[in-house]
């Protein structure tokens, strides 16, 4: 070596040595090696690896928490089940917090095997339902990246971003039955710099949902369906929330999900908080229901307090270049008697009805803006 040439340090690896299918249990050896594997890589300075080789391998809950001294990949090429005794919860299944320049990547799966438990999951009928664990949750995570892996049957949400900045999730996969409840995609809440791209979601709930506290958020290429759409909201059901703002949804597309793009405020709205810059392009729309939508008297299951106005302002809203196929009521703008929307806008919006001897219609209340080039049906604004 000549004098003075340092050699290159290879990245540290950390490999999971995991066996077949079986207990599961959370204090299975199995469980031990990758938290232990997790301390190790954390621990460590450089680029550290965490390897998940191909296989089936049942879980019980995982808590990865940082900060890291250096930057850790997990690769996951084999397929995780979660455990579906609830009893071993006590929150999520796969939580990590707290670290920057994580990666997640692979071809492998997070099965969360929610058709067990999905029987005890009540949220249609209470406010105060117990909730069932998130698949994947990021907390706390900045400059993070998650690509190429399949989420499937989470027993709630299947990806929970929560107070992250700059984060991008791509070519990821997300599927569970559209009768499956609460099984948003990917939800969003008071996180920064968010961008999804080149993925597929189709679930019971939201594709996916942004929540309050979400800002610079930009959503491309995503194929929605079965589910309820992509959706802003909802907003005001907890004191103190915070403003969403600048969102992008650009180049999607919407197949037989039963909402496309949609902004929900509840009308009993415990915070006063705006919804604003918020543009959708290029939407592409294939037999969807309620295809443009915002709701400011929103009431799931009628069991909230559905009286008076949103307190929740919405503004500077545009639509261009929606078309498609959809049910007769392709656009409804149920806007706030005291806060009307204001600065909506629409902009080639063609979406047409996919049956027969019926057209598409609108309805636009205390919504205020313009209409260019749309359908003369759905020129309501």
């Amino acid at each position: 070596m000549l004098a003075g040439r340092r050699r290159r340090a290879r990245p540290l690896r950390q490999r999971v040595v995991v066996g077949p299918v079986m207990a599961g249990h959370a204090t299975s050896p199995r469980w031990a090696a990758v938290q232990e594997a997790w301390t190790s890589a954390c621990g460590g300075t450089g680029k550290q690896k965490i390897m998940i080789p191909k296989g089936d391998f049942l879980f019980g809950p995982l808590n990865f928490t940082g900060p890291c001294k250096g930057n850790v990949t997990i690769q996951l090429d084999g397929n995780l089940l979660a455990t579906t005794d609830l009893s071993q919860y006590k929150g999520n299944w796969i939580e990590i917090m707290r670290v920057d320049n994580l990666v997640i990547t692979g071809k492998g799966k997070l099965d969360g095997q929610g058709p067990a438990v999905w029987g005890k999951n009540s949220c249609a009928k209470k406010c105060d339902c117990k909730i069932l664990p998130n698949s994947l949750v990021l907390d706390f995570v900045n400059n993070g990246q998650v690509s190429g892996i399949t989420l499937l049957n989470s027993k709630f949400f299947h990806m929970n971003v929560f107070q992250c900045k700059d984060m991008v999730i791509k070519d990821v996969t997300v599927t569970a039955p559209g009768d499956s409840p609460n099984t948003d995609g990917i939800h969003m809440g008071d996180s920064s710099g968010v961008t999804i791209s080149n993925t597929v979601i189709g679930v019971g709930d939201d594709c996916i949902s942004i929540g309050p506290g979400s800002t610079k958020v930009n959503i491309t290429g995503v194929t929605c369906g079965p589910g309820h759409g992509i959706s802003i909201g909802s907003l005001g059901r907890y004191k103190d929330e915070k403003d969403v703002t600048d969102i992008t949804v650009k180049d999607c597309t919407l197949k037989k999900s039963t909402n496309g793009l949609r902004i929900k405020a509840y009308e009993d709205a415990k915070s006063m908080l705006t919804a604003s810059k918020i543009h959708y392009e290029n939407i592409k729309m294939e037999d969807a229901a309620n295809p443009i939508i915002i709701d400011m008297k929103y009431c799931p299951n009628k069991i909230c307090t559905a009286s008076g106005d949103s307190k929740v302002t919405v503004k500077d809203v545009s639509f261009k270049n929606a078309t498609g196929t959809s049910t007769p009521e392709a656009v409804s703008l149920l806007c706030s008697d005291k806060i009307p929307c204001s600065g909506v806008t629409m902009d080639n919006v063609k979406v047409e009805y996919s049956g027969k001897n019926n057209k598409t219609m609108a309805v636009c209340n205390n919504a205020k803006g313009s209409s260019t080039g749309c359908l003369k049906e759905l020129a309501c604004l």
